[in-house]
């Protein structure tokens, strides 16, 4: 025979089942990140929080009279974005969705006594992960920014000034590979002496970060040239700058949940940079191609 359920408005008990459904899955998102991170005592603080989440489950389960089990999907999601953008991203991204909740608590707190204590345990949850995020990749951010920056810019103006002057494609990524994987072992060999040279002792770390940033640019910025034919330099150039924003964004993006960063100033000021260096360079090629007589 199912128990009574404390007495409730059927608004608050929608809500509550919300709520309820949310501390489920966060609890088995928490216990799986928990998993993977290196240090025990980032493991011990996300298994605290774990438990603390099955504990507001239990409290919900007295007004909804209703046990739930974790949205398989969401917490798949949360696994992956774990593994490809790092732990640090992923809780930042929880963070943001429980700030997004936190006005309810304060509603149900005249129906629901216990709302407000859980809702003080959701703010020691946002210190506690606050608190505990040291994660590797980004103590390297400044190495990472250096290398997509300058692969960004340099190859976006050399692939633009290229795409007029050459006029074919298979030239164009030719010239563009050799220039970026130069560029690439310059950059991360620059990186590593400057690093050296400050007394980093992470000095081969933080200049493989900017190499790895560096040549992932080049490849996807040249990708367009490879795919397309020989003729069709000015889609590949037009697909090229598409794929420079969106690199802008999504990178800006991570930074900014991650570091806690403002992000439409950073991926303008980043966009306006690149397009306006592509578009000076075309007009290069233009003027290279026209005044100097040079035809390939």
């Amino acid at each position: 025979m199912e128990k009574q359920g404390k007495a409730i408005s059927e608004e608050t008990k929608q809500f509550i089942l919300k709520l309820q459904q949310n501390e489920v899955t966060d609890r088995a998102i928490y216990l799986n990140l928990a998993k993977r991170v290196k240090k025990q005592s980032e493991k011990e603080t996300l298994q605290r929080i774990a438990e603390e989440e099955g504990v507001h489950c239990e409290i919900w389960e007295k007004y909804t009279n209703k046990k739930l089990t974790p949205q398989k999907l969401k917490v798949w999601l949360y696994a992956a974005i774990s593994f490809i953008l790092g732990y640090t991203f992923a809780i930042k991204i929880m963070e943001k969705g429980e700030k997004d909740v936190q006005y309810i608590y304060s509603n149900l707190a005249q129906e629901v006594p216990e709302a407000e204590q859980i809702l003080k345990d959701e703010e020691i949850h946002e210190q506690a992960l606050i608190d505990l995020l040291d994660e590797e990749r980004l103590q390297y951010v400044g190495s990472m920014v250096l290398g997509l920056n300058d692969a960004l810019v340099e190859l976006t103006g050399t692939l633009a000034g290229l795409s007029f002057a050459l006029q074919d494609n298979r030239l164009v990524a030719l010239s563009g590979l050799i220039t970026g994987i130069s560029a690439t072992l310059s950059m991360a060999s620059s990186e590593y002496l400057s690093a050296r040279s400050e007394g980093n002792t992470n000095a081969l770390k933080s200049s493989l970060y900017t190499g790895i940033m560096y040549i992932f640019a080049v490849v996807l910025l040249v990708l367009p040239y490879l795919v397309l034919p020989s003729d069709q330099f000015v889609p590949a150039l037009m697909i090229m700058l598409v794929i420079v924003v969106a690199i802008i964004f999504s990178f800006t993006y991570y930074i900014s949940v991650a570091k806690d960063l403002p992000f439409k100033k950073r991926f303008l000021e980043m966009a306006v940079i690149s397009l306006s260096v592509a578009a000076l360079s075309f007009g290069v090629g233009i003027l290279v191609k026209q005044f100097l007589g040079i035809d390939v």
